[in-house]
């Protein structure tokens, strides 16, 4: 019974309209316009990592002609969550938010305006020093989280640009 419902799902599944976003590879509309988007300095540490991490994952390779800019500014900012009674901090939240836009180099014209953010909880502890690993570490992971959900959105409104282009 669960086989012929596997096997029914299986042939109702290209039926659903989903199409795969990478389909062909590097040579894809997707791949090509990711490549192609350039992704200026962003200012400090927060700002490298967040950069790096969105060069990594935009496969950006330094030999395809900007298309595309992405414009990336970031709010990085770290608080007191937990205070015992004799006013020390036992708890910290990193936040990394980013509001970002991308550009079509060409026309100037704003493709996509939208924000991203995440944050991370922190143990601070007796050590200063395995606290400062703590929050350097929360920045790293916090940086890789927002280019995926920058180069997403990006991935999908140059999708649906490709969709609508004659």
């Amino acid at each position: 019974m669960h086989k012929a419902l596997a096997l029914l799902a299986c042939f109702a599944l290209p039926a659903c309209g989903l199409s795969p976003m990478y389909a062909g590879g590097g040579s894809a509309t997707v791949a090509q316009g990711l490549a192609a988007v350039d992704v200026p300095a962003i200012p400090g540490q927060s700002g490298w990592l967040v950069r790096n991490a969105l060069q990594n994952r935009l496969g950006v390779a330094g030999n395809t002609t900007p298309a595309y800019r992405l414009d990336v500014r970031l709010d990085d900012s770290l608080e007191a969550l937990g205070v015992l009674n004799d006013d020390t901090i036992s708890r910290e939240r990193r936040i990394l938010r980013a509001r970002y836009q991308l550009v079509d180099v060409v026309t100037g014209e704003i493709l996509l305006d939208a924000t991203a953010g995440s944050d991370a909880g922190i143990d601070v502890v007796s050590s200063e020093y395995a606290t400062i690993a703590a929050e350097q570490k929360a920045l790293e992971n916090l940086a890789l989280i927002l280019a995926e959900q920058m180069a997403t959105q990006v991935s999908l409104t140059l999708r649906s640009r490709a969709a609508a282009a004659p």
